[in-house]
């Protein structure tokens, strides 16, 4: 009998906690719409507590996403459980969910308590959580190093006291797969509510040791029926498990699995562009299902294969996560109606005011390049849509440099109906432009991130540049896309800047 596995996306809320990985509430409500196209079944939208800024984009979601269970972490504690209902109570289908970690080491060292203690609050505070909220979830923190005897009486308890999802964390990607897979068998046989109250188990593993994928799946043929993971896999530390790895195993390996899993995977590649766009965490070229070289082959005997039957080397195909052979060329003389078509295609469908953005882009690109692709178009939406209100706007960059010249960079920017302009001098013409930028806008933040790459094959593509920025410990991601790539890093320096800007005046913005 196929089994139905629950996907619970935790992006926005354990994701979201990778370093640098920040969002606006603006940036977690397009996230969650892309997730709801995706069909997860919920939708992990924040820790409501943690800040105003937390709390308002998980109450924004709750209240505009329809289809997805809206979820919000709490600690055993009432004041996180009366936070994160005032957040969930608008959606039709609202979930809190309680954690409170059984581990020895946890237990000593981090919350001071002891066993009993540990298991009288975690049951009195999922009965507080079930008084108010109809779906409850509660989670051992650090089930992976519990003991196992402390663990079932733990779970069993909540059971009994409402709780209709336990959530086993391997918290810290300490198990492998034969002792993660046994747990839940484990679990699933010491404790009789499980099966008397169908309740469902599921599981939420780190990558410490590189194993979340591994151990979620294995904790699948053991008998979870839902796997909590992010797109692209990004978390604390080294991750979480691998959202496109885990559906598209469970997709791919649907006999061995003997599960199914309810996911539109065509959205996959849009949606891991997306995250990784508005954190600015870039997907390495090699990485499973999302990476740019996962359909992509080098080798020549791989290459003949292939060519005669694809499925001798792929054992995906590319149009499952959304990759679509493009059979539309797109160039100059291409209209308006044929770019938004396009862009509907792979997965963007803009309001007017921002497909008039996007196509004005695509124009001034066109004219400079012969064909326009698909990945040209998604840095297009990148650099002009997924923005927010610029502060300054670039008017214009001029720079002297050379072998036998030190690098000068004039700089305009538009402020306040006001062209503000510098000449700086730097060490090379990128620092010459990022100082003057600093200059004319006041903010001196710490790059701690530039990275850059080209958008597509040939001498005419666009570079793409990803800078991250950090001011008083946080960190405000900017892109850039041009064919001058000058150009594109002196557009993604002030993207950041905007972005810290904006924040500085919209401080419920900000994590805590």
């Amino acid at each position: 009998m196929t089994r139905k596995i629950k996907i619970f996306d935790t992006t926005l809320r354990d994701g979201e906690q990778c370093p640098g990985a920040s969002l606006n509430p603006e940036e977690k409500l397009e996230i969650a719409r892309q997730l709801a196209k995706l069909n997860v079944d919920a939708i992990e939208a924040g820790f409501a507590i943690a800040s105003p800024g937390d709390f308002e984009s998980v109450k924004q979601i709750a209240e505009q996403i329809k289809g997805p269970i809206i979820c919000s972490l709490a600690r055993a504690k009432k004041e996180d459980i009366q936070r994160a209902w005032d957040a969930v109570k608008y959606s039709a289908k609202p979930r809190i969910h309680v954690f409170l970690a059984t581990s020895p080491i946890h237990m000593e060292k981090k919350l001071r308590m002891t066993p009993e203690a540990v298991l009288k609050t975690a049951v009195e505070m999922v009965k507080f959580a079930c008084s108010l909220c109809p779906d409850v979830e509660f989670s051992p923190e650090d089930a992976g190093r519990s003991e196992p005897e402390f663990l079932y009486k733990v779970i069993g308890a909540v059971i009994d006291a409402g709780a209709q999802t336990i959530n086993v964390p391997d918290t810290v990607g300490y198990t492998t797969p034969w002792e993660f897979g046994q747990l839940i068998e484990n679990i699933i046989k010491h404790v009789p509510q499980v099966r008397a109250k169908n309740v469902t188990i599921s599981v939420h593993c780190h990558n410490d040791l590189g194993l979340a994928t591994a151990n979620s799946l294995a904790a699948v043929r053991a008998g979870a029926t839902q796997v909590e993971c992010t797109l692209n896999g990004i978390g604390e530390r080294a991750g979480n498990a691998s959202f496109e790895e885990v559906v598209m195993t469970l997709k791919t390996r649907r006999d061995f699995f003997a599960a199914q899993v309810d996911i539109n995977t065509r959205e996959i590649y849009k949606a891991s562009r997306m995250v990784s766009n508005l954190t600015g965490l870039v997907v390495q070229p090699n990485k499973a299902v999302v990476g740019a070289n996962a359909f992509a082959h080098e080798a020549g005997i791989h290459q003949a294969g292939v060519l005669r039957a694809r499925e001798t080397y792929e054992i995906m195909r590319p149009e499952d996560i959304g990759l679509t052979e493009n059979k539309l060329v797109l160039g100059k003389h291409s209209g308006r109606h044929a770019v938004a078509e396009r862009l509907k295609a792979l997965g963007y469908d803009l309001n007017e005011a921002n497909l008039e953005k996007a196509f004005n882009k695509f124009k001034e690109l066109a004219d400079k390049k012969k064909e326009v692709g698909d990945r040209d178009l998604e840095a297009i939406v990148s650099d002009e849509v997924y923005v927010v209100p610029e502060t300054y706007t670039l008017e214009a960059v001029e720079i002297a440099s050379g072998t036998h010249t030190k690098p000068t960079a004039r700089v305009k920017l538009l402020y306040q109906g006001k062209v503000k302009e510098v000449n700086v001098a730097g060490v090379g013409p990128v620092d010459a432009i990022y100082s003057a930028m600093q200059k004319i806008t006041g903010v001196a933040p710490e790059l701690v991130d530039f990275t850059i790459q080209a958008i597509t094959g040939g001498t005419d593509a666009q570079g793409e540049v990803t800078v991250r920025i950090k001011e008083n410990g946080r960190i405000y991601v900017g892109h850039g896309a041009s064919m001058d790539i000058i150009m594109a890093s002196a557009k993604a320096f002030l993207a950041a800047i905007n972005r810290l800007l904006y924040a500085r005046t919209n401080p419920t913005t900000l994590r805590q």
